[in-house]
């Protein structure tokens, strides 16, 4: 079987998705055009050739911009409908998005709006496409912590219909630990834990992460390599890593896909997933990722059989959810 088939048969997760980063050019225009937005860029034309990035806070400099064409319930969901058309036809089972709230209270849009266009879409989506999902709501970390906690108040009424938090945004200079007391009022309230560390922070941020904010998955967690000990209770408990290949050079974390470390992470023990974090930006959403990693460090197809395997059981849903995506992997002949 040719390796993009191949991928794309595979029944997958993806667990590290940022909702506005799917944000394709064409439609942030669109939709600016239809709610009176000005975008800083003239056309789709100039906006992708502004797709350059120097590290991760020039690129959220852009993401920002565009996210300013997100106004109303309905853009919300063509956002998200968008993308799970695409993970649909790169063989995701289930996704889970993270969004960032904050960034679209703050420019006056109503936390019900965001999370209603987007819950709409996951239903649309899992009638249309079988396509399971969850919403992990993000705290911006170059924010307060106090602004953490006043985000959390916006979604108390609505804590039912989100499964988890996270933690983006620019990570230097913003430790977990800044937001320890948030992570604990929100493990308080039984959602789920994650956070971005070990991107462009150092190991230490993936340890606190874990041992302060108490997280279940780390997101990226690439540079944990450069800490044996680190690296050692990771495959030990064999914590979730949820890495964007494609990202990580775009970002310029590693200068290129061949020099990535993901295949020594796998081959360490290391639970292992591959994503696409915020495909209309890096070039290329998940089928995409695996397809461009398998090639630069020559992953076997059984490699990614366990790639995939890592990501259904790193999902936050339960048993009877998860078998019948593993029983169709291990079905899967190369």
């Amino acid at each position: 079987m040719e390796l993009d088939t191949f991928v794309r048969a595979l029944p997958k997760a993806e667990l590290h998705l940022h909702i506005e980063g799917t944000l394709e050019p064409e439609l942030m225009f669109r939709l600016a055009a239809r709610n009176g937005v000005a975008l800083p860029w003239k056309s789709v034309e100039d906006t992708r050739a502004a797709y350059d990035f120097s590290d991760l806070q020039s690129f959220l400099d852009l993401y920002y911009a565009g996210a300013a064409a997100l106004i109303h319930e309905q853009d919300f969901h063509e956002l998200a409908m968008a993308y799970f058309e695409r993970a649909h036809a790169d063989g995701v089972v289930h996704a889970e998005l993270f969004f960032d709230p904050q960034t679209h209270t703050a420019r006056g849009v109503a936390f019900d709006t965001v999370l209603a266009g987007l819950e709409r879409a996951c239903a649309d989506a899992l009638r249309r496409y079988g396509i399971s999902s969850r919403l992990i709501m993000c705290f911006l970390r170059h924010l307060s912590e106090d602004d953490g906690f006043a985000a959390l108040q916006q979604a108390m009424p609505h804590l039912a219909r989100i499964h988890g938090v996270g933690l983006d945004s620019s990570e230097k200079g913003h430790p977990p630990s800044k937001f320890a007391r948030l992570f604990a009022r929100c493990r308080e309230l039984g959602l789920h834990l994650v956070a971005h560390a070990g991107e462009e922070g150092p190991p230490a941020y993936i340890v606190e992460a874990l041992d302060l904010l108490k997280v279940e998955r780390i997101d990226h967690g690439v540079r944990a390599a450069e800490d044996p000990a680190l690296m050692a209770r990771l495959a030990r408990e064999q914590v979730p890593l949820t890495v964007c290949p494609l990202s990580n050079v775009r970002l310029c974390v590693f200068p290129t896909l061949a020099q990535h470390n993901l295949k020594s992470l796998l081959d360490a023990g290391l639970k292992v997933t591959i994503n696409s974090d915020d495909p209309a930006y890096f070039g290329g959403y998940v089928a995409q990722n695996y397809i461009d990693t398998a090639t630069a460090l020559g992953l076997t197809k059984a490699e990614l059989k366990q790639i995939a395997r890592n990501s259904l059981e790193a999902a936050f849903v339960d048993t009877a959810t998860r078998a019948p995506w593993v029983g169709r992997l291990e079905a899967l002949s190369d």
